[in-house]
C-alpha cells in the first residue's frame, strides 16, 4: 500500500512517538513542537496508558494541542503541580523525557551549556547544564534532532559535558550508574539507538530517501551499522489525522528548513 503525502515533520512526528512505545504507565515529556506532538500522538494511539501533563499544573487524559487555544479546553485528570511532579515523576524514574541538546557524542554524552570558546568566555552562551544531570541519572532519556550534522554529533567528546551518557571514561569507580537509560535518537535523516559496544550511538533506521552515506557525512564520529538498515515507517491516515486534531494551527509545517521534494507544504 502506498504511504499517504506527508510533511517530514509529520514522519518525524510518528518516529519520535515510537521511543514512548511499551514505557508503561510513566509521564511523557516531549519538549518543543514535534516531540510534543509525538507524545501526544503515542498516548492516543499505542501507548494510552503513558501519563501527560497540560505542561502546568493537571495530568491530562486527552493531550492538549499545540499553539493558541482556550484555556478551559484542556480536559484535567488530576492534580500534579511542579514539587509533586518532581516527587512522583523525575526523581522516582518515572519519565521519559524527549530533549534536543546542541551537541552529542557518540556515547550520549548530550551539552545544553555553550559552544565555542572556555567555560569562563564562551562564544556561544546557551542555557547551562539545567537539569541535565539529574534528569538522565533518574529517569529514561530519548533525544529528538531537526538537523542532523557534524556540529550537533560531534567527534571526540561534547566541548560541556551537561548529562551523564555512556562514556566509559567518565565512570568513576563505585559510582552508580544503573540509572542511565539512554533510548533512541530521531534526527531528520534517520532513527539511532545505543545498541552499540559499550552503548555506544547505533543507526536503526533511514528516512525515505536518505542514504548511509549521507548520515556518515553529518555525523562526526564512525557510526555503527548493523546490517542493511530498513525505512522508517511513514505516517497513515489515520496517524496524520491525530497529528492535525493534535496541532491545529499546522506549527509542524514551520519547525524544520523547508519541506523536502515530494512532501506537502
Amino acid at each position: 500500500m502506498t504511504a499517504p503525502d506527508h510533511m517530514l515533520s509529520e514522519l518525524l512526528i510518528v518516529a519520535c512517538s515510537e521511543v514512548f512505545r511499551n514505557n508503561g504507565e510513566i509521564v511523557a515529556t516531549g519538549i518543543g513542537p514535534i516531540p510534543r506532538v509525538a507524545a501526544g500522538l503515542a498516548k492516543t494511539t499505542h501507548s494510552p496508558e503513558l501519563l501527560m501533563t497540560d505542561g502546568e499544573a493537571y495530568l491530562v487524559e486527552e493531550p492538549v494541542p499545540i499553539g493558541p487555544r482556550g484555556y478551559d479546553d484542556r480536559k484535567p485528570s488530576g492534580y500534579l503541580p511542579f514539587s509533586r511532579y518532581f516527587d512522583s515523576a523525575v526523581w522516582t524514574g518515572r519519565r521519559h523525557a524527549l530533549v534536543s541538546p546542541i551537541q552529542i557524542d557518540r556515547f550520549g554524552q548530550m551539552n545544553l551549556s555553550y559552544v565555542g570558546g572556555t567555560f569562563d568566555k564562551p562564544k556561544v552562551q546557551m542555557l547551562g547544564v539545567r537539569g541535565f544531570p539529574g534528569n538522565t541519572i533518574h529517569h529514561i532519556n530519548s533525544m529528538f534532532v531537526p538537523a542532523h550534522s557534524t556540529r550537533i554529533f560531534v567527534p571526540g567528546e561534547v566541548q560541556s559535558v551537561s548529562s551523564v551518557g555512556y562514556n566509559p571514561a567518565r565512570r568513576l569507580k563505585g559510582a552508580d550508574f544503573s540509572g542511565v537509560d539512554l533510548r533512541f535518537i530521531v534526527t531528520d535523516l534517520c532513527v539511532m539507538d545505543f545498541g552499540g559496544p559499550d552503548h555506544a550511538i547505533r543507526l536503526v533506521s533511514l528516512h525515505d530517501g536518505v542514504t548511509l552515506d549521507q548520515v556518515r557525512e553529518a555525523t562526526g564520529f564512525d557510526l555503527l551499522v548493523d546490517g542493511t538498515p530498513p525505512v522508517t515507517p511513514a505516517p497513515t491516515e489515520e496517524q496524520l489525522a491525530i497529528i492535525a486534531r493534535l496541532d491545529p494551527h499546522n506549527i509542524r509545517a514551520t519547525v524544520l528548513k523547508g519541506n523536502p521534494p515530494g512532501k506537502r507544504s
